[in-house]
């Protein structure tokens, strides 16, 4: 499956966009962060992207979710269920969604429960980020659509 418009929509919507590169705010330093939620060796202190080019970033690095998000799903998904798991992997790394319950739940056919999952994932250095809770709020009404 690929991620929709609306998915792509999704994550935008809550990473944000930045066209130039910031820092890490919890470092103050690496790793430096464009885009939507761009980073890696290519970002650096000082880089201005245009926003066609932070899409460009997006479309890229969402493949890498999408690739995870197939190769973990073992059940059949709608297009909702998709993009919210796309945004999620994207989010919190594909690691972390295959040791995931919500993803052993979706697996097992546990759709309701699989999407109560969502709000467990929203804590950032053992604190409950609100930016988090709306975001896991949208990723599970879009589950559920």
């Amino acid at each position: 499956m690929k991620i929709s418009e609306e998915g792509l929509d999704l994550i935008r919507t809550h990473e944000g966009l930045e066209l130039v590169a910031y820092p890490d705010p919890g470092t103050g330093g690496a790793p430096w962060t464009v885009g939507f939620g761009h980073t890696g060796s290519n970002v650096f202190e000082g880089l201005h992207i245009t926003e066609e080019h932070a899409d460009e970033l997006l479309r890229r690095d969402v493949a890498t979710a999408e690739r995870c998000v197939n190769n973990s799903v073992k059940v059949s998904l709608t297009q909702g269920q998709f993009d919210a798991c796309c945004s999620l992997v994207f989010n919190i790394g594909c690691g972390n969604f295959r040791s995931s319950t919500l993803l052993r739940l979706l697996n097992a056919g546990d759709d309701i429960g699989a999407a109560g999952e969502f709000a467990k994932w929203t804590h950032a250095n053992g604190k409950v980020l609100r930016g988090l809770v709306v975001r896991r709020k949208a990723e599970m009404d879009r589950f559920i659509a």
